[in-house]
């Protein structure tokens, strides 16, 4: 069996310097019930990343939705956040693993592999509660990254102690084909934080048949 079983949508945030507005979207989207949310803004200082992961940790805690963190492992640590995913030159994931859990138990540790089975392979035996494969399709977020095989879900699913994301591209018009293919997970951000009514848009995901 995983270690932790997630199904449905793995929210992540868009880059946002308003922190009043992001924290008002993040809020429809909580409402929504995603199965994780993850903060990320690649373009902010360290003192707004830290007062938005902390207003967002809040808003998580009433909903009752694990926050991550993107990239930052010290970050998720001084808030307390329920865990951290690393991209590739983010940091080492053994290590990684060591401080989250000697911060308290149950923190999340996610891993982005891209195409790669290797690396996938790596982060599971390193520690990974997740692992993440894309762009599975083109991504507004990141329109140049290459593609990843869609048997990388399967193979994951069926081979690895950990629960399988798939990322890019996703709208809710092709997160079946993922979840048919074997991702738990579907991590999204334009579809959702896009959309006229993202907390509507976020139970639609909620509401395909996630086994």
């Amino acid at each position: 069996m995983k270690k932790m079983l997630w199904r449905g949508l793995y929210a992540i945030t868009p880059d946002e310097s308003e922190t009043v507005y992001l924290s008002k979207i993040v809020e429809q989207v909580l409402g929504g019930r995603p199965a994780m949310l993850q903060y990320r803004n690649k373009s902010a200082p360290k003192a707004l990343r830290r007062e938005q992961s902390a207003r967002l940790l809040a808003l998580c805690r009433q909903a009752g939705t694990p926050l991550i963190i993107n990239d930052d492992l010290e970050l998720a640590l001084e808030i307390a956040a329920d865990g951290v995913h690393l991209g590739r030159g983010d940091g080492n994931v053994a290590h990684a693993r060591q401080r989250l859990d000697a911060a308290g138990p149950g923190r999340i540790l996610g891993v982005s592999c891209y195409g790669e089975w290797e690396r996938a392979v790596a982060g599971a035996a390193a520690g990974a509660d997740y692992v993440a494969f894309g762009a599975m399709f083109g991504s507004v977020t990141k329109p140049d990254a290459p593609r990843a095989p869609l048997e990388l879900l399967a193979r994951a699913r069926r081979e690895l102690d950990v629960a399988v994301v798939a990322i890019g591209g996703i709208t809710l018009e092709n997160a079946a084909t993922l979840r048919d293919a074997g991702a738990d997970l579907v991590a999204v951000i334009s579809d959702v934080f896009g959309a006229g009514n993202p907390g509507a848009r976020a139970a639609a995901y909620r509401a395909l048949q996630w086994e």
